[in-house]
């Protein structure tokens, strides 16, 4: 009987208990509309005691969850703004009285009965209920305000807003939790705080926006710390970018910042993005300070890169660990987050990356650094050179420079004589950034071969060789560098000193670099010259071209020609004398021509007076001179009797040697009486011949003037039509021959007035037009026809060796010429081939497979 009583009490409670009303159900979510009886009953004997211990427990429950709830509204937005939180009490921050506070206790306190029973189960554990009620009223009420202000027009000064906002609801949601709850907690309240700290902060950080949250971050560093950082804008499309500096200014944007990035934290959003968006801001500001204070500044001796690291550890550093420190002064365990700390190899490692952008901004302008070389830009050369002391680096800049010349150098539109500009800048300019020539030799490659493949590379490197300091430097064509440097150097490094074995006995040998290619041979000096010389892979090129434009010069009417004996001998040095040999028998033929005129002068006696004419010659040794125009045509007859005492009187002095006069060189000075005026000129043999014909005609018994027309003047002087046209388009341009009808010229003798008032530039304008007329036809004689006919001496040699040796290849044929022809051969394989071509289209010789051979 006894037995059923305690059952039946167990179920139902004592008149004494039942007068304390309990909860109808279990609270959902702990709200107090829906306050009730726990999760679940402990696994114990139903006994008198358990039966009392669990209406306490859900008694205590409902009063404590009651309490904790958070009304079904948002907090008031008004009051977030103004951050407002004493105004918040009643239903936001609510009084707690004793009652409650011992429910609390028994729910959480280590010490409770119930709680000991119960603390293995989540669904009895009231941090873990609180927890959810705030995630619920967060969501629902809460985040669409703050996405909503993350979704407006992207403005900076909108994250303190919403910094704001989170500061106020986690103050509402902590306040209860820290003043009512983990107090009756003893050795957990730390752990259990912090633990809900955790999970409120990944709640909140997961709900927002994080590409929102992360640009307006971005933006809002990027404009304060260009004020800190006393630097310009990043953005120059940016409107609202400070530019102002001042104190006053500086003051602020740094105080904003530290109050921001100490809110973000404290709300929960200061992690390992918000430290990432820094990082990234801090490193574009970094960039955008180095080229906004040290683009185009090349300044030497170059003090940026001190200037820059100075920069770093009182600026940039500084600002850096003031953020940083406001990203870790959260408390979390005890102690403080280290992870955002700075080290001194943080330090050395932004001096690092501060140099680093400075190399990339010169590897930028490195064109215009070389191209201005010589205008002072060795500054800019020693930056870079703090840059590339890695492999990586070096790598990176001659990758970037080859891909800007082959854009803006190695072009058609380019000239060669720019394009070999610029090699010798980057010559100049490579010495000092890398001694050892490794860059050098990389970028070298693409320009000496764009270089090998133009024509004109050989003829505009010896004409700059033989140029003078003082020639026009606007001139397209003349490479004054090479001059400039000529003078400089004593000598012509040899070519055989980057080519020879190892000097065992060099005691300062140090080996190859370690990113130097295969094909890398150390320069023993940064010879401009020796450099440009050795860009043909066989000296035969640079010897025949040289030759060709100092036969040009020799013939020149000057009696100086000490540059050119120079050059020869430096020549001379780096390629031996035999390649050279012809050249050197081309001077002594202008020097030894100088004697010898003036020997036969005296001698012969010949006229030399004002009204009679002289003659003058230059006796050229006719196998060692590149291929001469030899076109022939009457000249005057006082000229060429002049030219026949003159042969005779040389033969007379060497009997051996016979005079045959190139007529078509010469250059003679006319002296023309008209009737109202004297004309002086120093013009060509054909154009004194033409002008000479005109006063052959004229018999002083007519009144008219001279009339010729361009066929009679060909057929007398038996010369080229176009060569006669030209000679008259030269007079008329002088105003001394008119064109009276279509091909037909007369003297004028006396100008009218309104000749007279014609301007010279008109005359010349006119002259010109007639000259690109005819300048199709006006071809005297192409070099390629004089060269063939130059090739057709060699002939006789080339038919002997094919009969008595057989079939031989080109090259096989001009390595023999080279020893067989006195003088040697000034030819190569291409140019030989050429030749040889038009003797197979003849029928004289066939071919087979790549070797010439005689048709029997």
């Amino acid at each position: 009987m006894a037995s059923r009583k305690r059952v039946f009490r167990a179920i139902f409670p004592s008149p004494s208990q039942a007068s304390i009303p309990t909860p109808s159900s279990t609270p959902q979510l702990g709200s107090a509309a829906f306050a009730g009886s726990s999760f679940s009953l402990p696994d114990v004997s139903s006994t008198q005691d358990v039966a009392t211990e669990r209406i306490r427990w859900e008694r205590s429950w409902h009063s404590a969850t009651a309490f904790l709830s958070l009304p079904h509204l948002p907090i008031p937005v008004a009051h977030i703004i103004q951050n407002r939180t004493s105004s918040l009490s009643g239903e936001w921050l609510k009084v707690l009285t004793p009652e409650v506070s011992l429910s609390i206790s028994y729910l959480v306190s280590e010490q409770s009965e119930g709680h000991r029973l119960r603390k293995s189960k989540k669904e009895d554990d009231l941090l873990e209920w609180y927890a959810q009620e705030v995630g619920r009223h967060y969501t629902r009420f809460q985040l669409p305000p703050l996405l909503k202000i993350l979704g407006e027009k992207e403005d900076a000064d909108k994250l303190p807003e919403l910094v704001q906002v989170l500061e106020v609801l986690r103050a509402v949601y902590f306040a209860q939790l820290q003043g009512h709850v983990v107090r009756h907690m003893e050795e957990r309240k730390v752990y259990e705080l912090t633990k809900f700290e955790e999970r409120y902060d990944a709640m909140v950080a997961e709900s927002l926006s994080q590409t929102s949250f992360a640009s307006r971050l971005c933006t809002f560093l990027k404009l304060r710390g260009q004020i800190v950082l006393r630097l310009p804008s990043v953005d120059s499309n940016d409107k609202d970018v400070m530019e102002d500096t001042a104190e006053a200014n500086w003051t602020k944007a740094r105080r904003e910042t530290h109050n921001l990035m100490r809110s973000i934290n404290e709300v929960g959003l200061g992690g390992a993005q918000a430290q990432r968006v820094f990082a990234e801001v801090m490193s574009e500001l970094l960039t955008a300070y180095v080229n906004a204070t040290y683009a185009g500044q090349w300044v030497s001796p170059s003090t940026a890169p001190d200037e820059l690291k100075n920069w770093v550890e009182n600026n940039y550093a500084r600002f850096a660990v003031e953020v940083l420190a406001c990203l870790g002064s959260k408390e979390k365990s005890s102690s403080v987050d280290r992870s955002v700390q700075v080290s001194a190899a943080d330090l050395e490692n932004w001096k690092r990356r501060a140099i680093c952008d400075l190399g990339v901004l010169r590897i930028k302008e490195l064109f215009e650094i070389v191209v201005d070389w010589d205008n002072g830009s060795r500054g800019a050369i020693e930056d870079l050179k703090q840059y590339t002391t890695t492999t990586a680096a070096r790598s990176h800049l001659t990758n970037s420079f080859s891909n800007v010349l082959s854009q803006r150098l190695l072009q058609p539109g380019a000239s060669t004589t720019e394009i070999l500009q610029v090699y010798i800048c980057i010559i100049r300019a490579f010495a000092v950034l890398d001694p050892k020539g490794v860059l050098l030799d990389r970028l070298a490659r693409p320009i000496r071969r764009y270089l090998r493949d133009r024509d004109d590379t050989a003829k505009i490197i010896v004409g700059g060789l033989l140029a003078e300091e003082t020639d026009d430097p606007g001139n397209a064509d003349v490479l004054i560098e090479l001059a400039v440097e000529l003078n400089k150097a004593s000598n012509i490094a040899s070519g055989d000193d980057d080519e020879g074995e190892m000097d065992w006995d060099d005691m300062n040998w140090v080996p190859d670099p370690v990113d130097a290619g295969p094909e890398y041979k150390k320069s023993k000096s940064h010879d401009v010259i020796g450099t440009l010389i050795s860009l043909f892979d066989t000296k035969d090129i640079f010897v025949k071209e040289f030759q060709n434009v100092l036969g040009e010069r020799l013939l020149q009417p000057d009696l100086n020609f000490d540059k050119e004996t120079r050059v020869l001998e430096l020549l001379k040095i780096r390629f031996g004398d035999p390649p050279l040999q012809a050249c050197e028998v081309m001077l002594k033929d202008i020097l030894d021509s100088t004697r010898t005129d003036s020997l036969i002068q005296k001698k012969d006696h010949l006229p030399s007076t004002a009204r009679t004419p002289t003659i003058h010659s230059k006796i050229l040794s006719r196998l060692f001179w590149p291929p001469l125009n030899d076109a022939t045509f009457t000249i005057p007859p006082p000229i060429a009797a002049l030219q026949t005492r003159y042969a005779t009187a040389f033969e007379a002095i060497k009997p051996t040697r016979k005079l045959t006069w190139l007529q078509a060189l010469g250059t003679v000075t006319v002296e023309l009486h008209l009737d109202d005026r004297t004309v002086v000129e120093d013009v060509s043999t054909p154009q004194a011949s033409v002008i000479h014909a005109f006063h052959d005609a004229a018999d002083g018994s007519s009144s008219q003037p001279v009339t010729k027309t361009v066929a009679d003047l060909a057929t007398s002087l038996a010369m080229d039509p176009a060569l006669v046209l030209l000679a008259l388009t030269f007079w008329a341009s002088k105003l001394v021959l008119r064109e009276t009808a279509p091909g037909a010229y007369s003297v004028l003798e006396t100008l009218a007035g309104r000749d007279r008032d014609a301007s010279n530039a008109e005359q010349a304008s006119l002259a010109a037009a007639q000259k690109a007329a005819v300048s199709a036809a006006a071809a005297a004689r192409s070099a390629e026809e004089l060269a063939a006919e130059r090739m057709e001496e060699f002939w006789p040699y080339i038919v002997g060796m094919l009969t008595n040796q057989g079939a031989m290849n080109a090259r096989r044929i001009v390595m023999m010429l080279k020893f067989a022809v006195p003088g040697g051969f000034a030819y190569g394989p291409e140019e030989l081939k050429e030749f040889l071509r038009g003797k197979v289209e003849g029928r004289v010789l066939e071919m087979q497979g790549a070797s010439y051979k005689v048709v029997k």
